[in-house]
């Protein structure tokens, strides 16, 4: 299994990352990122040069058959980033922390979080949700754990939403996203996923003082599968 590589450098880090994020337009390159669920998926997208492989818990649905990401557990999660993990040498993974395994005690968010860096081998994890998780990121980044943010349309708030639905819609609520964004990013957030927000989705979105400024700094992502992540 080989595909042209256009690979030139060496192991991506997260400060190779943010090296890359601080450079001017001028001097920039773009930085892909993709899901990956498997070892083949992995190692295919690691010699293509993909930049991230995030192992998102949307592998319920996409690979488990679940209609919703609710019922991911720790334990699967764990199994699939083992998987991406054997299949990287030069990419960044970053797992996703699923349903639950976050949303109670700081103690045990960090110890679950460990989990995936220890057990799994990932570089970081990304959990849902912007200024309610601030005490959560800088404990995580205090245990000397990257974390990537995902604010927007965050699968796992698919009840408190009511449905898949665009986010940030109005003025007010892209003012929300934006101050979720700048809230993360100053917790110790390394890197920040806009999941589904409406410029993403749509042409009319809501223009607001800061929008720009952190829809240049935020990370889009594809699933590998024909749908949007």
């Amino acid at each position: 299994m080989s595909v042209p590589s256009r690979m030139s450098d060496g192991k991506i880090t997260v400060p190779s990352l943010l090296h890359r994020k601080s450079l001017s337009p001028q001097d920039s390159t773009k930085i892909t990122c993709l899901t990956a669920y498997d070892y083949p998926t992995a190692r295919l997208l690691d010699e293509a040069g993909v930049e991230v492989l995030l192992v998102g818990d949307s592998l319920g649905m996409v690979m488990l058959g679940h209609e919703t990401t609710l019922p991911v557990t720790v334990d699967e999660m764990l199994h699939h980033t083992r998987a991406v993990r054997k299949g990287t040498r030069r990419a960044l993974v970053v797992a996703d922390m699923p349903f639950g395994s976050y949303h109670a005690e700081i103690s045990e968010s960090v110890r679950n979080a460990v989990r995936f860096v220890k057990e799994a081998g990932a570089e970081a994890v990304k959990v849902e949700g912007g200024e309610r998780r601030l005490e959560l990121i800088a404990r995580l980044t205090e245990s000397e754990i990257p974390v990537m943010g995902h604010v927007g349309l965050t699968p796992q708030s698919l009840h408190a939403m009511g449905g898949f639905k665009v986010q940030g819609k109005t003025p007010d609520a892209a003012e929300q996203l934006v101050r979720d964004a700048r809230a993360v990013e100053a917790a110790g957030v390394r890197d920040c996923f806009g999941g589904n927000s409406a410029r993403a989705c749509g042409p009319d979105y809501p223009r607001t003082a800061h929008s720009d400024d952190w829809h240049r700094r935020r990370s889009g992502m594809r699933r590998t599968d024909s749908g949007n992540q």
